[in-house]
């Protein structure tokens, strides 16, 4: 017999840790090859890992609500064939007790350490590798950690958590050992101001025909991750109006004859991803990351386009390497990731690796929004809805007036990177690409 190592499989960039939340099979159960034994999720997605091969499952190194970082092994499944060398991890739970031991001989040296050495502290509470290397950026001691009210799951505390809480400590350092008592005879030292408090949100009164509606684990992922962006990144937003009537005409034309060849719809979506796709070749430094004080020019074009679920709650679908295709492909894409969307059948690798973001607010009837920007990306452009309107037109013969078609885009940037010259000429860009659109195209 041999024992293999189910590892928890990595899940698109930027997704560094899962959490276990339910064991499919249990130890002693026999398993198939690609059968799911166990559900995670990211603050992406939910997912099943499945078994590498045919066998049995003889050991679970974690428990449900547990944190694992991609790569560590997660199972043990013994296999028919040869006895296989298996070195496997300690659980969290098992390795906590040393962590524990380590943070106490810190802390009894005086020599306070940024948590993000320690994955549990002295008292068991468990800090993600996010909160631990926030901690260790903003010289956040364990002793700090340990105060903060965690508005996680079990009390974890949350990137908004930590973010929040530098923010309003202001420029108060890390704790410190406390100084030797002064001897009796000296003067009573002078009194240090307090160190600021931590800002609350006010109580929220509930009333007799009030309802308690408890957020679901995408809804708070969702509310950490915007609380996060606004924290990262000053947002400036800038607006253009566009006519896109060339536009609108040339669809509503085209339309019928497009879903006979393709079977498929064709939205305006995949038309505005079209704009983007050759606005950002002409302004590149809106295709960027900020790491640090480092910018990182991106080399693939990877549109975002934000999609509402029948649930209420957000996800963002990218479209990989999007200038490679053209109208059709890009409407065929536009509406797949849509639908599995909507079905939750996306992979955790199509909702990771977008370099822009596209939310088209339209769809909802709203004439234009100022979207928060999807981290770790600078920029992202909401879509209004496509209005008439009358337009002075200028002709040969003079200006005139007509009925146009109208539409809001706007462009919020971070302006760490992105000052108002290069977001506004953007999003100008845009509208141009969309104003000057071919009437006699074919698609």
């Amino acid at each position: 017999m041999a024992e293999i190592e189910l590892i928890m499989p990595k899940m698109g960039e930027s997704v560094a840790e899962a959490t276990i939340i339910k064991w499919l099979k249990e130890e002693g159960e026999t398993i198939e090859a690609e059968e799911s034994v166990l559900e995670i999720a990211t603050d992406k997605v939910d997912s099943e890992v499945p078994a590498p091969e045919d066998g049995i499952l003889v050991k679970k190194l974690f428990g449900e609500d547990d944190v694992v970082q991609v790569g560590q092994v997660i199972a043990i499944i013994q296999t028919e064939g040869g006895s296989v060398e298996v070195a496997a991890p300690a659980p969290a739970a098992a390795a906590a007790p040393a962590a524990a031991l380590e943070a106490e001989k810190i802390v009894a040296n005086g020599t306070a350490t940024a948590a993000v050495e320690i994955p549990r502290s002295a008292n068991g509470k468990f800090f993600s590798p996010l909160v631990r290397s926030i901690a260790k950026e903003e010289n956040v001691s364990l002793n700090e950690l340990e105060t903060i009210n965690g508005s996680g799951s079990e009390g974890r505390v949350t990137k908004a958590d930590i973010l929040s809480y530098v923010e309003n400590r202001g420029s108060a350092p890390a704790s410190t050992p406390a100084p030797a008592p002064a001897p009796a005879t000296a003067p009573a030292p002078k009194a240090s101001a307090p160190a600021p408090a931590v800002k609350q949100a006010p109580p929220v009164s509930i009333g007799g025909n009030d309802e308690i509606i408890e957020m679901d684990r995408m809804r708070k992922m969702i509310a950490d991750h915007m609380v996060m962006s606004k924290h990262t990144s000053p947002h400036v937003t800038s607006f253009v109006e566009a006519d896109v009537t060339n536009l609108v005409n040339w669809r509503n034309k085209v339309k019928g004859e497009f879903l006979k060849r393709e079977g498929e719809k064709i939205t305006f979506t995949p038309l505005i991803i079209e704009a983007l796709v050759k606005a950002i070749k002409d302004f590149p430094l809106i295709n960027v990351s900020v790491d640090g004080t480092n910018i990182i020019k991106r080399g693939n074009i990877n549109i975002g386009m934000a999609a509402a679920l029948p649930s209420g709650n957000l996800i963002v679908p990218v479209i990989k390497n999007a200038d490679n295709f053209n109208l059709v492909g890009l409407t065929k894409q536009v509406n797949d990731l849509a639908r599995r969307a909507r079905e939750n059948k996306l992979s955790p690798d199509e909702i990771s690796g977008g370099t822009y973001t596209l939310t088209n607010v339209g769809t909802f009837g709203n004439v234009l929004g100022t979207p928060i920007i999807n981290q770790p990306q600078v920029a992202i452009m909401a879509a209004g809805a496509i209005v008439k309107k009358p337009a002075v037109i200028e002709t040969p013969e003079g200006d005139m007036i007509g009925i146009r078609h109208k539409m809001f885009l706007s462009h919020s940037y971070d302006h760490r990177v992105v000052d108002g010259a290069l977001g506004g000429m953007f999003v100008r860009r845009v509208a141009d690409y969309l104003e000057q659109f071919d009437p006699n195209r074919e698609f």
